[in-house]
């Protein structure tokens, strides 16, 4: 199948996601209202990559770099290459910290490849970006509410991984505690031993099934709902100030679980006002976004590329 692409420029915002939520362990994930900008074009040759904000002058600026490198995948599911392309990243999502800052490169990566395809959309629909996302992150968790907004349930099919949306409760507002120190969820997932005891599997089903009233319907749940025996107790020698901290903020009656692999925390109730973390966290209050990515034609505009303009911080 030949391949034609658009001369337009394309550009999609990309939110920042927490994924297994406490129990949810690769399967529940929460948006987050904080956004990457990245706009792309076809060009006559080569690659060219430029960074503003989170990253600039640390990630790679080549065919390396992840957005570029998920645009590849996707273009030859799509049918074929262009011969060039430029890519422009404005970043506000922490690297590193347990945010969903990788699955956000891979989904604006595969929605501007698909963008750029005179039809795309038609050659690869919505259920399609959701799969293939999913199989170059390893798992669906953070794709599927980086794509879809809200509170979202992944699983995988044989074909792939699929995905459902579902409304968060009024009350739920997310306090993200962002550390200064960086974490590998390589490392995170290396600290998971092979097997756990039956107890703990059967306990974490009750909870997270538990969880999805909470998150939906029954907020003042949201303590019990949360509690994780398949993965935090397992990695908590490996980040024990995100672990103090949750232990903390969960004796102070807060719902809360470290964010992904770590090491940021998320706290899913309000946490005390009187609480101090000390100067080497930062507090963000994040609400949950109803939507998930949001593509355009067009460049990046003053506001786009503007480091601090998507997301509220506190």
């Amino acid at each position: 199948m030949s391949t034609t692409f658009s001369p337009d420029p394309i550009r999609v915002r990309v939110p920042a996601t927490s994924a297994n939520l406490g129990p949810g362990f690769d399967s529940l994930g929460l948006a987050l209202a904080l956004y990457d900008d990245v706009a792309a074009e076809v060009t006559a040759d080569g690659v060219t990559v430029s960074v503003t904000g989170e990253g600039a002058g640390g990630l790679p600026e080549d065919e390396r770099h992840l957005v570029v490198s998920a645009m590849r995948v996707a273009f030859d599911e799509l049918g074929g290459q262009p011969p060039g392309v430029a890519v422009e990243c404005v970043n506000r999502i922490p690297q590193a910290r347990g945010l969903g800052s990788s699955s956000a490169a891979i989904v604006a990566g595969v929605l501007l490849a698909r963008a750029l395809v005179i039809e795309g959309g038609r050659r690869m629909d919505d259920a399609a970006v959701l799969r293939l996302a999913a199989r170059i992150e390893g798992h669906p968790d953070n794709v599927a509410p980086c794509l879809l907004g809200g509170f979202t349930v992944a699983w995988t099919e044989p074909d792939g991984a699929r995905a459902v949306s579902l409304q968060v409760a009024d009350a739920v507002r997310p306090t993200v505690f962002v550390p200064a120190e960086r974490g590998l969820t390589a490392t995170a997932r290396a600290a998971l031993p092979p097997t756990v005891p039956h107890h703990d599997a059967a306990l974490n089903a009750g909870r997270a099934a538990l969880l999805v009233h909470a998150l939906t319907a029954a907020p003042e749940l949201l303590l019990p709902a949360t509690v994780d025996r398949l993965h935090q107790p397992y990695r908590a020698a490996g980040m024990p100030g995100p672990a103090a901290l949750v232990g903390a903020l969960r004796a102070a009656g807060v719902a809360a679980v470290i964010s992904g692999a770590g090491p940021a925390v998320l706290a899913l109730s309000e946490p005390p006002v009187d609480l101090d973390p000390g100067t080497d966290w930062q507090l963000w209050r994040l609400p949950i976004p109803a939507h998930g990515a949001r593509v355009a034609r067009g460049r990046l505009g003053h506001a786009e590329r503007d480091p601090v303009a998507a997301g509220r911080k506190s």
